[in-house]
């Protein structure tokens, strides 16, 4: 009997993805007009305000050009298997070098009797030591790597080797575990996909401009010094090689550097590893029953919990700042109260002039009216930090009206925007919404609601 043909199921109309996309794109161009409003504010201020050229570079780099990448390679970057992993910028980073087929305990046992040490999490107080070491030159074994993706996701762990103890140098490893029954091209199984790339210096991005690692364009002698280091610290791991998987090729990473590749695959099989105790403690999963054919186990890995992404937090963290403006307001009012009440113009219509009461009233509404503004500010930075996707849309719906009322008068009324006028409040608007039109933000927040159960990583 012929095999029935399921019709593809048609992709369910959201209105969240509507306005998610929405609000990337918006942030984007948010992010060039607040470059453009840095520069601008810099070369008004003279060489007095030289500080603001560094901030300049700092938006362009860390904030507008890796947004405008995002959206350029969400529609021609491939959103499959072609042997690359991505940046978080969407661009295409290191090649994929390596298959390894074993468990996660098998793995961690295989790389540290190889000599090499797990790197730490990439988190603000590794970045910072990071920064520290290698201006200072210190050694730092564990020096996080930054992200990069593969099957959507970034690596779940590396392992790395420094070189001389310098932390500009070092030979390093990004490891993803492959999903159930998914192939290789060919139909080829593996557990782990990995890419191993060396170290050589630190320098700035070609495509970014941002301070990163600058590595050795030979990424097959990487690649062969991670499977000769391996295979000589334990004669039961084996070798696959899948001759011209990939066709050999000269390109670019997402830092710019140069690859050059011949496009064989090896395949580290690791089944007949003996896994070691500290194995188990380095391994995200539950300690499984040791299996004597050195296969998998046969239940799946679970769900690792979710951590709150760093623009969630930031994105809350600004609002629930932002939340104290209008309490600022209201004390000033409370403190000056005659003085305030005596200033201030009021527009009853029709030439009439508000007596004392009238004024007074008309203050306690303006009061009231902040209060509740503040308050529910603060209601929503603390919504948007407990991953409310509601509380989300609704704080980048405000911001981009902000961004649109302060462009708009800009443009027609030609009012200016400098650090004396409200240059900081648009900056806030901007990186507000930029954090949370983030695709993490947005992942972290429309997560299933028994899963956000699990994130209490906070």
């Amino acid at each position: 009997m012929a095999d029935i043909v399921k019709p593809a199921r048609r992709r369910r109309f959201s209105i969240n993805a509507v306005l998610d996309n929405l609000f990337f794109v918006v942030a984007g161009a948010a992010a060039v007009w607040l470059a453009y409003l840095v520069l601008t504010e810099g070369f008004s201020s003279g060489w007095a305000q030289l500080w603001f050229y560094l901030v300049f570079w700092v938006v362009v780099a860390y904030i507008a050009l890796p947004r405008l990448h995002r959206i350029l390679t969400n529609i021609y970057v491939p959103n499959y298997f072609i042997g690359r992993t991505r940046t978080s910028d969407g661009l295409l980073g290191d090649p994929v070098n390596l298959g390894l087929v074993g468990n996660e305990e098998q793995l961690h046992t295989a790389m540290t009797a190889a000599g090499w040490t797990r790197a730490d999490d990439l988190t603000l107080r590794s970045a910072l030591r990071i920064v520290a070491s290698t201006v200072l030159r210190r050694s730092y074994n564990e020096a996080p790597v930054s992200p990069l993706m593969l099957f959507g996701r970034n690596q779940d762990f590396a392992y790395q080797q420094e070189v001389k103890g310098n932390p500009a140098k070092r030979h390093h490893v990004r490891f993803w575990r492959c999903p159930d029954g998914w192939l290789l091209p060919g139909g080829h199984a593996t557990d782990w996909l990995a890419a191993g790339t060396y170290d050589r210096a630190v320098g700035f991005s070609l495509f970014t401009l941002q301070i990163t690692h600058k590595i050795d364009e030979n990424t097959d002698v990487e690649r062969d010094h991670i499977v000769q280091t391996v295979t000589e610290a334990d004669a039961a791991v084996g070798v696959n090689v899948l001759k011209d998987f990939a066709t050999g090729y000269h390109s670019r990473n997402g830092g710019g550097d140069t690859i050059i590749t011949d496009g064989d695959l090896p395949v580290i099989d690791l089944r007949r590893v003996t896994p070691s105790a500290a194995a188990f403690q380095e391994s995200s999963a539950p300690v499984p029953m040791p299996h004597t054919d050195g296969g998998s186990p046969s239940d799946p890995l679970p769900e690792k919990a979710v951590r709150r992404p760093a623009q969630i937090t930031f994105g809350a963290a600004v609002v629930l700042i932002r939340a104290f403006s209008p309490a600022i307001i209201i004390l000033a009012i409370l403190l000056d109260w005659q003085g305030v009440r005596d200033s201030a113009v009021f527009d009853f219509g029709d030439g009439i002039t508000p007596n004392l009461e009238a004024r007074d009233a008309a203050l306690w509404i303006v009061i009231g009216v902040t209060a509740v503004f503040g308050a529910a500010e603060f209601l929503f930075g603390l919504f948007v930090f407990f991953g409310s996707n509601v509380a989300r849309i609704a704080v980048m719906a405000f911001s981009t009206i902000n961004i649109l009322i302060a462009a708009i008068e800009h443009v027609n009324d030609h009012v200016a925007i400098t650090l004396g006028t409200n240059l900081v409040g648009v900056s806030l608007d901007i990186l507000i919404l930029i954090a949370l039109s983030s695709g993490r933000a947005r992942d972290y927040a429309r997560r299933p609601r028994e899963k956000k159960a699990s994130r209490a990583a906070l």
